[in-house]
């Protein structure tokens, strides 16, 4: 149950909520930014999306930590259903169709499918989201921007990858963005290990409005007086701003509902809907994950939330919506403590875009490099890994796994990949644990065996079983005990079958105990 439903009221914890949701806001506006310009829309169909997926969506969700708004898992898939469908105007109808697909999985209870995904790949997926976003920042705190903000892809749109990137920033290294940076990073870490413990007052106010208000002021003072350090436009937040309510409203466009019954839209819709329901599960089960409060999120209602999040979004103009977890854990290490923190995030988000975008315009991409450097640190601590380790190769092998598919595919890819080993290694585990075996040697080497079978048994323990089996030697007293199994394959009672028939000649003999009969052997 979401804390702000069940403990007094929605404003009860503004004190956290409020620093919190504008840090959220300060890390949403590139992203939406972005990855709307990735998708080859209008940069402000990036902030519809953030807008909605803060106020409408932040409203619906009982998600107390989650914050939602357009998701660079599904930049691609845009990009290739505008080119596909022919106009924008086309494809936001496939928007609105997905978001009604999302409310009816909700009603058909499809949120289900949030808990089939092993611990181990959930946190694996929030490390290697982690490393990516410390990767992929490290060339905008150089102050090359050529690769968008908000990218988990291995691949780039620029030709390059993530880690070519890095060798390609040091020949566009801009000063003013890598003095910004490394001040803005120094102002964090000394607000968050030392400052934020001495006093209040830094519990408040969060280090990271600290450090946009740093980079704002070094942009207007270098401009000024130091412009051979100073920072470029293109190195800056880039906010469409409108001239007029008029221009204002022109940036809005609107769905074209004459192709409503193209099977191409509905093709776009189904395949919207799938991957964005699949992000926001994953996203609702990380951040679930990192609450510090342990609350847990219904699914049902965040996948009808976001339904109607994307049929608003559709209607307005706006990309398609998910939760996303770069943006909640950063809500998270803010501080946010309810959902009040997302919907002020998105108030915010229109306020900005609406009445001041020529100060957001003013903002470092530079500082919110640092921000992020410091979100995928936490996501991504080393003290995770260790504790991955220390539970054994069975959780160890799908975290790593997953982390590593993600950095170098992408977040969807890594994910698939990392829950593929870890259904195998579940596969292994029940083999190894089909049967316990007891042995016991008595006068002139004489074999007492014992083999329990566990509570259930399918046919992939055949291998196993048939292995105990052929290797026991002769003289052998072999009793079989399946009065603890609730459910036995007809494959596994087939090859014990056999066995018995041809006990015999092996120099075995063979005691069944069926499901429901008294245990008389002496063991």
């Amino acid at each position: 149950m979401s804390e702000d439903s069940s403990n007094g009221g929605l404003f009860k914890n503004i004190k956290q909520d409020l620093p919190a949701s504008i840090v959220v806001l300060f890390v949403a506006i590139p992203l939406c930014l972005g990855i709307a310009l990735a998708s080859g829309a209008s940069l402000f169909s990036g902030l519809i999306a953030g807008i909605i997926g803060g106020i409408v969506v932040g409203s619906l969700s009982n998600s107390s930590l989650g914050v939602s708004g357009p998701a660079a898992g599904l930049a691609v898939i845009v990009l290739n259903s505008i080119e596909s469908l022919g106009a924008f105007e086309i494809f936001l109808v496939a928007v609105v169709i997905a978001g009604a697909i999302q409310i009816l999985m909700g009603f058909l209870k499809g949120g289900v499918i949030a808990y089939y995904f092993p611990s181990a790949v959930i946190k694996g997926m929030l490390a290697g989201i982690g490393i990516i976003i410390f990767l992929k920042q490290i060339p905008h705190a150089f102050g090359y921007d050529a690769d968008y903000e908000g990218n988990l892809s291995f691949w780039q749109k620029d030709g390059e990858n993530t880690f070519t990137e890095l060798f390609k920033m040091l020949d566009h290294i801009s000063p003013g963005a890598l003095i910004v940076s490394v001040v803005s990073l120094l102002i964090l870490l000394t607000w968050d290990n030392i400052l934020a413990k001495k006093h209040k007052v830094f519990q408040l106010i969060q280090g990271p409005i600290v450090a946009v208000a740093f980079g704002i002021l070094y942009h207007t003072l270098a401009s000024a007086y130091f412009p051979v350090y100073g920072i470029n436009a293109e190195h800056l937040v880039s906010v469409p701003v409108a001239d007029s309510l008029a221009g204002f409203a022109s940036l809005f466009a609107f769905p074209s509902f004459s192709h409503f019954f193209s099977s191409d839209v509905w093709v776009v819709a189904f395949t919207i809907a799938i991957v964005a329901s699949l992000e926001t599960l994953l996203s609702v089960e990380a951040t679930d994950k990192l609450d510090p409060l342990k609350r847990t999120t219904n699914t049902n209602r965040e996948l009808m939330a976001q339904g109607t999040g994307n049929m608003i979004s559709g209607l307005l103009g706006g990309l398609p919506i998910t939760q996303v977890i770069v943006r909640s854990s950063a809500n998270i290490q803010s501080g946010g403590r309810t959902k009040l923190s997302a919907i002020m995030h998105g108030v915010f988000l229109l306020l900005c875009v609406f009445s001041i975008p020529f100060v957001l315009n003013m903002i470092p991409l530079a500082v919110l490099a640092s921000v992020l450097f410091v979100v995928g640190y936490k996501l991504a601590k080393p003290s995770l890994f260790k504790q991955m380790y220390k539970l054994g190769m069975a959780q160890f092998l799908p975290f790593i796994i997953t982390i590593l598919g993600i950095v170098f595919t992408d977040l969807l890819k890594g994910i698939g990949i990392g829950l593929t080993v870890g259904v195998l290694m579940i596969l292994r585990n029940s083999i190894k644990n089909s049967h316990f075996l007891h042995k016991k040697v008595v006068d002139n080497g004489f074999h007492k065996v014992k083999m329990t079978l566990a509570e259930e048994v399918t046919f992939l323990n055949k291998g196993a079983i048939l292995k105990e089996l052929n290797s026991l030697p002769k003289e052998t007293q072999l009793t079989i005990d399946m009065s603890k199994s609730a459910h036995i394959d007809y494959d596994v009672l087939e090859i014990i079958d056999n066995y018995k028939q041809t006990a015999e000649s092996r120099g075995v003999t063979v005691t069944l105990i069926n499901r429901g009969d008294e245990q008389t052997a002496d063991y």
